[in-house]
């Protein structure tokens, strides 16, 4: 008792709400732990509202003025005085308010006493109680040693370029993320993702690698300082390790824009998405469009050069046709598929209201999505009302806040040493969460099978003619480092055998098929209970466990489209584009905290937790903005090209330069988010007299004359290079960038300072650099990457031999094809 009292003391006094909350059955894994929040804007909104959802206490300091989201709305509705914008009240949910004037000493020490009685603390620039030098995240850091300080900033807190001005818009053209996938028309400027997900997909990483720390540091051990780079995290996100690829093979991913054929294509009655991720899926569809013909198995183009060729007839096809009625064929045919939704017409899609996933917002009453995952017997705490701003002001002034004692245990320098996870995921979004555990220090056994090899490892195109070409894929190489690598037949009684008794010996069993596959085998939680009681089940379905798209195949594309990310990327006068990108390493790093609640929770109990991870589910929560600004406010938002709400002007202007393949298709990105930057950019051009109108000093002049400005700076760009733009306008203060092909990221002089890119040498394919994690740690490590990607059943004779077998009864299970070194395929010879 006299514990429970020193830490109610600690963190500050309980509402009577919340005391009774607390007694109301198991508590949130995070439960005890406080956070300070120090951060305005969505990224680490984001990041603490993930760790509010797993029971942190979330303490948000504020300037007088308040968070700049507490006057957002995307749609630009009016928030009235004192109220707060809908986005805000989703992303602030179950949070305390207190306001800090830094000009005041008693609010500093207020602040500092804050700091000195928490666990961890998430800082962004942007408000001017954190312009203090005591509240810089080094000074915190160093101030308070037992804290987690994790800093969210574009570039990261050291570096040539780390006080060089950006938006998320401009952060996805420096990233490659706007043309390396080749969303966009060739005679148009490529389109960047819309809907802020730079921001989102930060704030996941931010609180992924905060809570990593803890679980490193629990019990009396060190802080950490975490810092985080936006740019970094939207290469892991927004591209798909271009430079390993082009390394490796010696070509771009892509090197044109062309359309993903169908995509998302008219129906007669609406909007649907098909896609085809793999060989098969291209054949089955064309089957159900009526043209077996078109099936050639030994064509030189690839899936989507062959699509390209059809594209008339099969839209054709598509528009002929009901979207119910292709997606029940889509389905039946194992083709990825799905409704666009948006934020007019989502929360009424059938799986989604069948599962729930929409709640109404506890204070306002809009509609938001419920957590992007689920877990059980732990649970997450249930959406609560954003504070008024200053609202728990008072209450901590009162407050006996204690201070932690400096940390007695030397920190871990991998901060999830020591765990061990069996991973059965395939593909991008199993594997990247697996990889981060990996990256941090978790033995991580990769689980393949000779008949059924991760299906990363065959779309690199590399013919099968090729000496050991299944080792060959850059995509595999650069997901799957500090792995090792087991095969098992599954299918075979005695593989099933072996899979058990690896469970027996793992923290963690990992997996991302349909949910039928796992049924197949029979490897429910209950039976990995049965095996080991405490071991945590992460499954990452793509669409849940439950409801009517359960079973559907679901590759990125599909869930952008079902959760409304693609409906705001593209041309406004054509249908969307989906982001082709986005859904997959979002899921996975939204399974790593969830995972990481999940063993906090272990922790605490002793107990085992099933994890559902979604992909859809994550998807729907970096869509928020959507739904919440329509049933907020009645304001559906729609895609407009490269314009945005964020900044005016903000598009893509072509340069004078001729890329690399031959064509007069450079871009500039440029956004000027405040009317300071506008001033900034027009001393840049030399105060033009078009610049000078006094209408364009305030956005809302700048909005109504967008097309007036872009036709000027248009004009102005495509006489320069891109180097010259951004060296005139970024020097001036102005987010500024290049929009790189992709497989360029290693030129960028801000990655190389930070040793984003590390050079890992491959038994078959030599060196090459991969991209490590949009981390730094101060406790280290210097490098992520220890060993390379596994070859095929690399490991096999060493776990089988952990587990007991004789070198006779491996050879028996080699002979008898249970485990391998080799596909058991066409060309594995």
């Amino acid at each position: 008792m006299a514990a429970e009292q020193a830490e109610s003391r600690r963190r500050g006094p309980e509402s009577k709400e919340e005391a009774l909350v607390a007694l109301s059955g198991p508590q949130p894994p995070l439960t005890g732990c406080t956070v300070v929040e120090l951060s305005t804007g969505i990224a680490g909104a984001y990041c603490t509202k993930l760790l509010a959802d797993g029971g942190a206490d979330v303490v948000k300091v504020e300037s007088p003025a308040g968070d700049p989201l507490r006057s957002w709305s995307a749609s630009g509705a009016t928030i009235p005085p004192g109220a707060d914008g809908s986005l805000f009240g989703f992303l602030c949910g179950a949070k305390r308010s207190v306001v800090a004037n830094p000009a005041v000493d008693d609010d500093v020490e207020l602040v500092d006493g804050l700091l000195a009685a928490a666990d961890a603390v998430v800082w962004s620039t942007g408000s001017k109680v954190v312009d203090c030098l005591e509240f810089q995240p080094g000074e915190i850091y160093r101030r308070h040693p037992h804290l987690i300080v994790t800093s969210i900033t574009p570039f990261g807190l050291d570096g040539p370029w780390r006080h060089r001005a950006a938006t998320e818009f401009t952060l996805q053209a420096w990233a490659g993320g706007i043309i390396g996938l080749g969303r966009g028309l060739p005679d148009r400027a490529p389109v960047f993702v819309g809907g802020q997900v730079g921001e989102y997909l930060a704030g996941a990483y931010a609180s992924a690698a905060t809570l990593a720390a803890r679980f490193g540091r629990i019990n009396g051990g060190a802080g950490e300082l975490v810092d985080l780079s936006m740019l970094e995290a939207q290469i892991l996100c927004l591209t798909y390790y271009p430079v390993t690829y082009f390394e490796m093979l010696g070509r771009p991913w892509r090197d044109a824009r062309r359309l993903t054929v169908p995509g998302v294509a008219h129906a007669q009655d609406g909007l649907v998405d098909l896609g085809c991720g793999t060989a098969q899926q291209w054949f089955d569809l064309c089957a159900m469009v009526g043209h077996p013909e078109w099936i050639d198995e030994e064509s030189p183009l690839s899936i989507t050069e062959q699509a390209n060729v059809h594209a008339e007839e099969i839209y054709a096809w598509v528009r002929s046709h009901r979207v119910d009625e292709i997606r029940e064929l889509a389905t039946a045919f194992r083709i990825p598929n799905a409704p666009v939704a948006n934020g007019a017409n989502i929360a009424s899609l059938d799986h989604f209201a069948e599962r729930g996933s929409f709640v109404r917002n506890p204070r306002d009453g809009f509609q938001q999505p419920g957590h992007p995952y689920r877990m059980r017997p732990a649970r997450l705490r249930p959406p609560g009302p954003a504070p008024r701003l200053g609202e728990h002001t008072d209450r901590y002034r009162a407050a006996n806040l204690i201070r932690r004692p400096p940390p007695t245990i030397p920190a871990n320098q991998l901060p999830l040493h020591g765990l061990r996870v069996l991973d059965m995921t395939t593909f991008w979004a199993g594997p990247c969460c697996t990889h981060f555990l990996a990256l941090l220090g978790a033995e991580v056994i990769h689980v393949e099978s000779t008949g059924r090899p991760d299906g990363t490892r065959l779309i690199a195109g590399v013919p099968i003619t090729e000496d050991r070409w299944w080792e060959r894929s850059p995509i595999f190489s650069a997901l799957n480092t500090n792995k090792k690598g087991l095969t098992l037949d599954l299918r075979s009684s005695r593989g099933r055998e072996l899979l058990c008794r690896l469970i027996a010996t793992c923290d963690v069993v990992a997996e991302n098929f349909t949910p039928r596959v796992l049924d197949q085998i029979g490897l429910d939680f209950a039976a990995v209970q049965s095996i080991r009681p405490d071991a945590v089940l992460l499954r990452m379905p793509g669409f849940g466990l439950d409801g009517p798209w359960r079973d559907n195949p679901a590759f990125a594309y599909a869930i952008e489209s079902a959760a409304g990310l693609s409906w705001l990327t593209g041309y406004p006068d054509r249908a969307p584009y989906e982001p082709y990108s986005v859904g997959d390493p979002n899921a996975g790093v939204h399974a790593v905290n969830a995972l990481l609640l999940a063993l906090e929770h272990r922790r605490h109990t002793g107990q085992g937790v099933l994890v559902e991870a979604a992909m859809v589910d994550a998807a729907l929560n970096i869509a928020a903005e959507q739904v919440i600004e329509y049933t907020a406010y009645g304001a559906l938002l729609a895609r407009a090209g490269n314009r945005g709400p964020t900044a005016v002007p903000q598009n893509l202007y072509r340069t004078a330069d001729i890329d690399e393949f031959g064509r007069l298709d450079g871009w500039v990105a440029i956004a000027v988010a405040t009317d300071k930057q506008w001033e900034s950019l027009c001393a840049a051009l030399g105060s033009p007299w078009w610049a000078r109108d006094r209408q364009l000093a305030a956005v809302a002049g700048r909005r109504e004359h967008e097309d007036f400005i872009d036709e000027r700076l248009a004009a102005w760009c495509e006489q320069l290079g891109s180097d010259d733009i951004v060296g005139t306008l970024w020097d001036a203060g102005v987010p500024v960038a290049k929009v790189m092909q992709p497989h360029r990221q290693p030129e960028l002089i801000q990655l190389a300072a930070r040793g984003f890119f590390e050079t890992v040498e491959h038994p078959v394919n030599g060196p090459a650099r991969l991209s490590s994690l949009p981390i730094r740690l101060a406790g280290g490590p210097s490098r992520f990457h220890t060993h390379p990607a596994p070859l095929l059943g690399q490991h096999n004779r060493e776990l089988l031999a952990e587990l007991g077998l004789s070198e006779a009864e491996i050879d028996e299970l080699e002979a008898d094809g249970v485990i391998g070194r080799r596909p058991a395929m066409h060309g594995a010879t």
